[in-house]
């Protein structure tokens, strides 16, 4: 829509160099003799008076264009008088131009209004593009465990201050709802922040979270904003909360209940006004019980609980999914479609999916690139490489059950090559709790 400059004129003059200004910032001119003439329910990109008509009217002008839903107004003069640009100002007006003498900070103010109108429009477009993106009908499936996850989360998104935890197996599309959520509420034009909690390491996560000031460690040479700042009226997407370190956990606390951080090095709180939305595919109440997670942290957060199903639980959504994949897939690489067989979709229907879709999109990608004019569903799940002469660590049964998930924990050890990081994701415990297992506490990594 393009902006319109109104001019309210008190004479021939007052109008003389309105078309060329107008034309400088693609507004549209139009000069109205009375506030009555102002369009219901416009958003000039400017409204000026002359100083005339506004000594001539006085406050009584200033309040029917206030009532009347206009911005404050411009007035323009020929006399260059600080006592009456300060009155002016005070009784309602955005400010004074004295013409011709401020005629190019007239000019650089309506360029200003005009940029920020721009920018607050691509913001707009933006926002909305995302929010089709991220649309809650392009969330794919129609099994009732989904659709009840899908229309908890339809349902609480216009109550943005309300913190969501959303729980599920990895790959069950967590990130996906959270942005679909954050797209199509209320914050969708701010900024959505993720920052996934075992992707940086404990002692740097503070400053990542909450920022620092200049000298608070070796290298802070300047200040600097953390996440939390960066995501101002937007969304705050905490993804693996549940390997947040204990150390921070009561920060993270004070960011949901007093809407207050602290820079690391500050001294100062500063307000922040995000949602909050965490994510975990562990069992955070057991972290509770086991101590490696807050019980008060774990009640704040799950305000809105909302579980994503695992695919194996969402029967024929795999073939709706694989339809989709294959679909999208085929024309992000310029290849023809590959056709859904009887066998394939028996094959799609057998798998537990242990990596839920992002495992069914990765493994229909692979089959895709490879394959030649048709996918064989033996090619769908090539045999995991395994060590030569290697197997299984045994688990230990019948045995107390301490010594079974110690067991368990250096099985997964040994299946994920000593990653400590990876087998406690897989086994969905906290890295301390796996560290207990293994009987090492107090060692260094």
């Amino acid at each position: 829509m393009v902006a319109t400059l109104i001019i309210l004129p008190r004479s021939e003059s007052f109008s003389a160099v309105w078309p060329e200004l107008a034309a400088e910032v693609g507004a549209e001119l139009r000069v109205l003799t009375s506030v009555a003439e102002l369009p219901a329910g416009g958003n000039p990109l400017a409204v000026v008076l002359s100083v005339a008509g506004v000594e001539e009217e006085g406050d009584p002008l200033l309040r029917e264009l206030a009532a009347a839903g206009a911005p404050a107004p411009l007035v323009v003069g020929a006399r260059e008088d600080h006592r009456l640009a300060v009155s002016l100002v005070r009784s309602g007006a955005a400010d004074y131009f004295a013409l011709p003498a401020d005629l190019d900070m007239l000019r650089g103010e309506l360029s200003a209004r005009s940029d920020q109108r721009e920018a607050h429009a691509a913001g707009d477009r933006l926002a909305e593009a995302e929010r089709q993106t991220f649309d809650f009908r392009r969330i794919i499936g129609e099994s009732s465990q989904l659709r009840a996850a899908l229309d908890r989360a339809a349902r609480i998104i216009p109550r943005d201050r309300a913190t969501i935890l959303i729980t599920g197996e990895t790959g069950t599309g967590k990130e996906l709802l959270a942005q679909a959520i954050h797209y199509n509420g209320p914050r969708a034009a701010a900024p959505f922040v993720e920052i996934n909690c075992t992707a940086i390491p404990g002692n740097l996560l503070e400053s990542e979270l909450f920022g620092y000031e200049r000298g608070a460690f070796t290298d802070a040479r300047a200040a600097k904003p953390g996440l939390f700042e960066a995501a101002a009226g937007g969304t705050v997407f905490l993804d693996e909360i549940g390997h947040l370190p204990l150390e921070l956990q009561p920060k993270i606390l004070r960011a949901l209940e007093e809407k207050q951080i602290r820079r690391v090095g500050g001294l100062q709180s500063r307000s922040v006004d995000v949602r909050i939305i965490a994510a975990t595919h562990a069992n955070l109440a057991g972290a509770v019980r086991s101590g490696d997670f807050r019980e008060d942290l774990f009640y704040r957060l799950s305000v809105i609980p909302i579980h994503l199903p695992p695919l194996r639980e969402r029967g024929e959504d795999v073939l709706l999914l694989a339809e989709h994949f294959l679909t999208t897939l085929a024309e992000q690489y310029d290849l023809p479609p590959l056709p859904l067989t009887a066998k394939l979709r028996q094959a799609l229907l057998a798998h537990d999916w242990p990596g839920n879709v992002r495992e069914l999109r990765n493994t229909l990608e692979r089959t895709l690139l490879l394959g030649e004019d048709s996918i064989h569903p033996a090619d769908l799940f090539p045999a995991e490489p395994r060590a030569a002469g290697s197997q299984a660590s045994p688990l230990p049964f019948p045995a107390p059950l301490e010594e079974i998930e110690r067991a368990a924990a250096h099985a997964m050890m040994e299946r994920m090559s000593g990653n400590k990081s990876a087998a406690a994701e897989a086994l969905g415990i906290s890295r301390s709790r796996l560290y207990r297992l293994l009987d090492l506490e107090g060692v260094a990594e």
